[in-house]
């Protein structure tokens, strides 16, 4: 477990299904989990450090041990409502729309592109913002997913890239959360902006 800024934890662990590293967060002081798996520490962890309130999902297919989190510390899970046919039979879940402030003055926004419930979370009291698959950092440098996972994919990166472009114009933060990848502390708002210009 890392923490990359106050109340801020950063960990990842190997996904079983996809088996690369997958990335997760949590918000200490609000109880806030995001696209979390189990950390490597056990789910002891939160014992000394608050037990998990809610977990939020960047998109449909990033509750990975959310269900596990639940039945220990009855968590109530998230999920943007055009994503909630992903999970029917799993467990109950609280649809979320673009927009929505959701629970620790997370706001909700809508990427697309990739997928119609691609979604951004904007974590203002930590300059954060959180992003699903439709951008990864690999060898330190942001990208894509490789072409074979996208639909059309010239198309996919355009549409991500301008969905990006508008984000960074528009949030304000410093760290960039990526449930792909070692997240970016610091200057992650040029980076992003960096990236979305293609430059």
């Amino acid at each position: 477990m890392e923490q990359i800024a106050s109340g801020l934890w950063h960990w990842s662990a190997k996904h079983e299904h996809t088996h690369g590293q997958a990335h997760s967060y949590y918000l200490e002081r609000e109880g806030v989990l995001i696209d979390p798996m189990t950390p490597p520490e056990g789910a002891e962890w939160f014992e000394q450090h608050g037990a998990p309130q809610h977990v939020l999902m960047t998109n449909r297919h990033h509750d990975r041990h959310a269900w596990r989190l639940r039945e220990r510390f009855r968590c109530e899970i998230h999920c943007v409502r055009g994503g909630l046919h992903e999970l029917e039979g799993r467990g109950p879940v609280t649809p979320f729309d673009f927009g929505d402030e959701l629970p620790g003055g997370v706001v909700a926004y809508e990427v697309g592109a990739i997928c119609p419930d691609e979604t951004a979370l904007h974590v203002p009291a930590h300059r954060a913002l959180a992003c699903a698959d439709g951008v990864v950092r690999r060898n330190g440098e942001l990208g894509f997913v490789p072409d074979h996972l996208l639909d059309e994919p010239e198309r996919t990166k355009a549409g991500l890239r301008a969905a990006y472009a508008r984000l960074a114009a528009q949030l304000d933060f410093d760290l960039l959360l990526l449930a792909h990848g070692e997240p970016i502390v610091g200057h992650a708002r040029e980076a992003l902006r960096a990236f979305a210009s293609g430059s």
